[in-house]
């Protein structure tokens, strides 16, 4: 519930008293009323009150000795425009009262004899449009005056959005195959030829696509997608060159296809080896001329767009085949990038797994705590055959099945939870094929204690590790507090005195 909005003042003018002290009685309680009986009186009123309490509302009757009101309310139009004006009147001739309304701007016409709920009815729309009115003009004024600053926020996040789908899009390891690409990427960006993606599904050819249009010059011009192994040619062809109206049945009217819809910007073009050498003729005249016509057009259109292609198989045995036009192959592979697998930088996995988790945690609304190291290491022997996009599938399941904020192995899908193992125990349980704890276990020697402290460095090593070096996300995934940790990380010689990462 908001405020109570203080009451409006309402002026009425009416040179029979006892009308005015009948509209009186009837508003008194939601409006602060004012009256006079001539128009001089009503006049002196409205400049008395200009400066202290403006009245909002004037209700003037139409026949009134000296000044009629539709004259004066024209008066109060011309010296207090912001005041809501109404007449009253009994004079029901439709030309005058359009006369009226257009002379004095009128905002209402009520009939004598008034009834009592219509007459607030009208005078409580009239009080909402000069508040609506007033804040209208409280907004416009805001507006104006903070434009440089707006502009400058604006101007802001436009950099923000735009760092943030560039090359730090391209998540990765410090010794990532894919750190040499985000480089590359940046490198690419800034020259303005056709660049060819390959990879295999899944491991982020359109991310790479991005990044290579938000770093690049055009990055405030749109990016344009499309996937062109699903589309047949005819219909492929209708929505990258569009079409003229008339061209084929249903085309009702001209329509921009996605060519001049990029124009200035960058066209990813996705699964292109899916495409046929017929469309290939096409797309290659426009690559080298620049310029295309539309299904039933007669006239060719130029643009400006940057091509990027991308497909998940091997370009040049598709040439060898003859199944690919070589001379397109060699414009749109001008420069090309190769995306490995997942399975080849497995290094990348916990990188992906943190921005994966915080990913869910924000589209289902739920508090995450992070993986827990069995499930880290489940998720770091599992090859990934969907490479990053099977990944976030997962991820997101065990999410949504976590009890207690931590991503577990329990819940991890068959496949991935059988990664990595030799077989099952007595009980059912997957033993690890190579665990750091089995060698810690097997090979630790003396008492009870430093077997036990071994096992606990090995445990916190790994999970620092997989947190990449941040103390207070390995603290939360442990349990413990980030002192908690030091002093332990400290004793067990995984810091030095420092801070810093020690040896052993």
């Amino acid at each position: 519930m908001g405020e109570a909005q203080p009451p409006l003042g309402l002026l009425v003018v009416d040179d029979e008293v006892r009308s005015l002290e009948a509209i009186e009685r009837t508003v008194e309680e939601e409006f602060t009323v004012f009256t006079a009986t001539n128009a001089e009186a009503a006049r002196e009123l409205l400049t008395t009150w200009a400066e202290r309490a403006p009245i909002a509302i004037v209700l003037c009757d139409q026949r009134m000795p000296g000044t009629s009101g539709v004259a004066f309310l024209k008066e109060v139009r011309e010296r207090w425009p912001q005041a809501i004006r109404i007449i009253l009147s009994g004079y029901t001739d439709a030309e005058a009262i359009i006369a009226w309304i257009n002379d004095a701007g009128i905002w209402q016409f009520l009939l004598k004899p008034w009834q009592p709920e219509q007459l607030l009815l009208v005078l409580r729309r009239a009080a909402e449009l000069w508040r609506l009115i007033r804040e209208h003009e409280r907004l416009t004024q805001e507006l104006r005056v903070s434009a440089p600053y707006l502009a400058g926020q604006v101007a802001q996040k436009r950099t923000e959005v735009y760092h943030r789908l560039g090359c730090d899009a391209i998540l990765c390891a410090p010794q990532s195959p894919l750190a040499e690409i985000r480089q590359l990427v940046a490198r690419l960006a800034a020259y303005d030829f056709p660049v060819l993606i390959t990879g295999e599904s899944g491991v982020g050819k359109e991310m790479v696509a991005r990044a290579l249009h938000y770093s690049s010059p055009r990055c405030e011009a749109p990016f344009v997608t499309q996937n062109c192994g699903a589309l047949p040619d005819t219909l492929l062809e209708s929505e990258l060159f569009g079409y003229r109206k008339g061209a084929f049945t249903g085309a009702n009217e001209d329509r921009a296809g996605l060519f001049q819809q990029a124009d200035g910007g960058t066209l990813f073009l996705d699964e292109i080896g899916d495409t046929s050498p017929a469309f290939q003729v096409k797309l290659l005249r426009v690559l080298q001329e620049g310029e295309f016509r539309p299904l039933g057009g007669n006239k060719p259109v130029r643009v400006n767009v940057r091509v990027v292609a991308a497909t998940n198989r091997n370009l040049a045995e598709e040439v060898q085949a003859g199944r690919f036009r070589e001379d397109l192959y060699y414009r749109l592979a001008t420069f090309a990038i190769h995306v490995p697998p997942l399975r080849e930088r497995q290094v990348d996995i916990p990188v992906l797994v943190d921005h994966l988790v915080a990913e869910a945690e924000k589209s289902l609304q739920k508090r995450l705590h992070g993986v827990t190291p069995a499930c880290l290491e489940r998720l770091t022997a599992y090859s990934w055959p969907g490479n990053v996009r099977e990944m976030a599938n997962e991820i997101l399941r065990l999410a949504v099945l976590s009890e207690d904020g931590w991503l577990h192995e329990r819940h991890l899908s068959p496949r991935i939870a059988a990664a990595g193992t030799t077989g099952q125990g007595s009980e059912g349980r997957t033993t690890a094929e190579s665990s750091p704890f089995t060698e810690i276990i097997g090979g630790a020697k003396g008492s009870l204690r430093a077997r036990l402290e071994a096992i606990e460095k090995a445990i916190i090593a790994e999970t620092f590790a997989s947190h990449r070096g941040n103390l207070s996300r390995t603290a939360r995934a442990l349990g413990l507090s980030r002192v908690g940790l030091r002093n332990k990380m400290t004793r067990l010689g995984l810091l030095n005195e420092e801070g810093q990462s020690g040896g052993g």
